[in-house]
């Protein structure tokens, strides 16, 4: 099947088909419509709406207030949804959609909603190849045990190890603060940052939401911000991977650095593989900034903040002060301001160039960002965002390091189960001529990481997305 086919064929499959129709059972048919709710208005501003915990599915508005509470993967979660179009969100984290409609449309329905005043979301359900690619997944991976949250365990002895790690070179770095230590520690902290905080926010390291909470919190002691890197990555760079209006990891470190072709070019960036390393050491303090700047602006870059609760609000100043406390305040009365001055510099230097290192490349290689035509060029840079196919824009635009295409696919998935998957994804992918671009080692993706930051600098501007204002405004 080419790819002009697949971005105009209905869903296929079953998982496709049972999102397209409504379930015909007695307890799923009718909605229960919320009485008396008024037409018309803006639904941020008017305070008709804002009594609502609302979202949008596939067209239809839904009053979530009653639910949120009970979402059996932790409220932090579902918030992500609120105030938007949440279908790309919700039928990228349900192996088992029929069962998740079924569920969702059992909720009120709020008559006369604006929708379309909400941006309107991708729909992963129309893809073909996802909706091919998923079934395999359930029947081949998980043999039916999905159902029993097979996909979001298996990594728990790994975040053991990584906690485990963390804690002891904490312990060195407490007891003696010095560059080694600091860098011990550092590592700690980007390890937590890859892995254990990264899948517990997706709720992906267990079954139990508690668990994946605290696991994602872990995030809010190592220096940065749950809430924010919920924000910033699921629902900016997620939905919209590569996309250089509305994935905010494509601008984010614009002007400096010039990770897209369609972003404006200075002089300077023809330079920019070379001076890029002496700005990784300054990510986490980057961090810090923009998280207290997105806690007063109410958004990230690429994402406004309209399911963040006051308790969600206030865990970016408490883990900043605990984060500190740590990093600085014990060591310094212990040991003085010298020696934790240093230690935590080294920290601070350690975890962000691994960091930088780590989450910059898989997306940033010509295979993910063509300079010139092919199947990543037009899935993402000449096609409108409502006709792109979701399930290819997430295998072309990422490069296959670490499971990272497939982490895109099923973000709800544990990461020990990427390199089975990662199976079925490069046949389906290969069936369709699709690329599916892999790199075995990160040397080998940071070399050609480099070589692509080097052509980007220089290349001619292509032209931007073009996405909406109105769209922008409300992200």
């Amino acid at each position: 099947m080419q790819l002009s086919q697949m971005q105009t064929q209905a869903p296929a499959g079953g998982a496709g088909v049972t999102v397209a129709e409504r379930p015909s059972s007695a307890a799923d048919a009718a909605p229960a419509p919320v009485p008396e709710v008024p037409s018309g208005g803006d639904p941020w501003e008017d305070p008709k709406w804002q009594q609502y915990k609302w979202t949008v599915y596939r067209g239809t508005a839904y009053d979530l207030t009653a639910f949120v509470d009970r979402h059996p993967a932790g409220s932090w979660l579902i918030n992500l949804a609120l105030g938007r179009d949440c279908t790309a969100l919700f039928e990228s984290y349900h192996l088992r959609p029929e069962v998740a409609v079924a569920r969702l449309r059992r909720l009120p329905v709020l008559e006369g909603f604006p929708v379309h005043a909400v941006p309107r979301s991708p729909y992963p359900n129309d893809s073909e190849v996802y909706n091919a690619i998923r079934d395999r997944v359930r029947k081949e991976v998980f043999k039916g045990q999905d159902v029993n949250g097979a996909h979001r365990s298996g990594s728990e002895g790994a975040a053991l190890a990584v906690l485990g790690y963390t804690a002891a070179s904490y312990a060195l770095y407490l007891a003696a603060p010095n560059v080694l230590t600091g860098l011990l520690f550092g590592l700690g902290g980007a390890w937590i940052g890859l892995t254990v905080q990264h899948c517990g926010n997706h709720g992906a390291m267990s079954t139990n939401a508690a668990v994946n909470g605290f696991l994602g919190v872990c995030n809010d002691l190592v220096g940065g911000s749950s809430l924010m890197w919920r924000y910033h990555h699921q629902v900016s760079h997620h939905i919209h991977c590569n996309d250089d209006a509305l994935d905010e990891d494509v601008f984010s470190a614009f002007p400096i650095l010039r990770f897209d072709a369609r972003l404006p070019r200075a002089w300077y960036h023809r330079f920019q593989h070379i001076y890029m390393w002496a700005t990784f050491p300054l990510l986490t303090l980057v961090f810090q900034i923009g998280d207290i700047q997105a806690l007063f602006e109410n958004k990230t870059q690429g994402a406004t903040l309209y399911g963040a609760t006051n308790f969600e609000r206030a865990t970016v100043v408490m883990g900043k002060l605990i984060h500190y406390t740590l990093l600085l305040g014990l060591p310094w009365l212990l040991h003085g301001p010298a020696a934790t001055l240093a230690a935590a510099a080294a920290y601070s230097v350690t975890q962000s160039i691994v960091l930088a290192s780590t989450f910059a490349v898989s997306h940033n290689v010509p295979e993910a960002k063509p300079l010139d035509g092919g199947v990543p060029k037009a899935t993402l840079y000449d096609t409108e965002l409502a006709s792109r196919d979701w399930g290819v824009q997430q295998i072309v635009t990422s490069a296959n390091w670490g499971g990272l295409v497939e982490h895109h696919l099923f973000p709800a998935i544990s990461f020990m189960h990427y390199p089975a998957i990662s199976k079925i994804v490069a046949e389906e992918s290969a069936k369709r001529g699709i690329p599916y671009a892999y790199y075995p080692t990160l040397p080998e993706i940071l070399g050609r990481f480099v070589r692509y930051m080097k052509e980007v600098g220089a290349a001619e501007q292509l032209p931007a997305s073009g996405a909406a204002s109105a769209q922008l405004a409300r992200l």
